[in-house]
């Protein structure tokens, strides 16, 4: 059923114009129902009603909601189906056993008498990227002391610093955002944060090759993010605005 509603998700729009917000937001079961119903109501016609629910078919089966479609107006009942399992059905039986494991030593008890105190624990709030934020979540690995590599690596990092000043002042939280997704394929913060912890490198001259990358590498597996190593701000500035301009989510730029 996993498999089956991942390729259905990547059939969307959504997913064609910004694959990686897509993907993070698929935690969510409002926005996937929000997605597979647009996908039903964007037909116009019966046809083409038909034509967008062959591709869910499967799907639709495994979710009880296949019912035949016979006129137009029959997609908003489809629509409610739909609605139905993502939001309830599908998550009751989780819910139910999270609900009696709360009851052992009369834990749910507590949290009914006193909802505000376990809010915290229990509910999460989306976190508003900032420059020191972004900066906080990143552990940069640097070279021995007293090495070459460590003196060009200590000049980088003040303009990977200034980079996210910039990005905040100019863009606000959009461009911070998309340097996130670039290092990790997740565009903000999740609930229980980044396993592993995300980490800074950086790109030293290939011995084989005997060249530099200019621009940065990213990998999202380990959700680490390797800088290139430049003598000056600009250049660093404008190497990363390509990477970041010309990257769809994940890999090199």
């Amino acid at each position: 059923m996993v498999e089956i509603s991942l390729l259905i998700l990547d059939l969307n729009l959504k997913h064609e114009k910004d694959p990686a917000d897509d993907v993070s937001a698929r935690c969510n079961p409002i926005y996937v129902s929000r997605v597979v119903s647009a996908m039903v109501t964007e037909g116009k016609s019966l046809e083409d009603l038909l034509a967008t629910t062959e591709p869910l078919e499967e799907y639709l089966a495994n979710a009880g909601c296949l019912r035949p479609l016979r006129r137009l107006e029959d997609k908003n009942l489809l629509v409610d189906d739909i609605l139905m399992f993502q939001v309830i059905h599908r998550v009751r039986g989780p819910f139910e056993r999270f609900r009696d494991g709360l009851r052992t030593l009369g834990v749910l008890d507590k949290i009914q008498a006193h909802p505000e105190s376990f809010r915290p624990l229990l509910c999460w709030s989306p976190t508003n990227l900032t420059a020191d934020l972004l900066d906080s979540l990143f552990t940069i690995r640097l070279s021995t002391v007293g090495s070459n590599r460590r003196s060009a690596e200590e000049v980088v990092v003040p303009f990977w610093r200034d980079s996210l000043t910039d990005a905040e002042d100019q863009e606000g939280t959009q461009k911070l955002r998309t340097i996130l997704a670039f290092a990790t394929g997740a565009n903000t913060v999740p609930p229980i944060g980044f396993d592993p912890p995300p980490s800074i490198e950086f790109l030293h001259q290939n011995y084989d090759s005997g060249t530099t990358s200019k621009l940065p590498i990213a990998n999202t597996c380990i959700n680490c993010l390797k800088l290139p190593l430049h003598s000056s701000y600009i250049d660093f500035q404008e190497n990363m605005d390509f990477a970041l301009g010309n990257t769809q989510g994940f890999g090199i730029a």
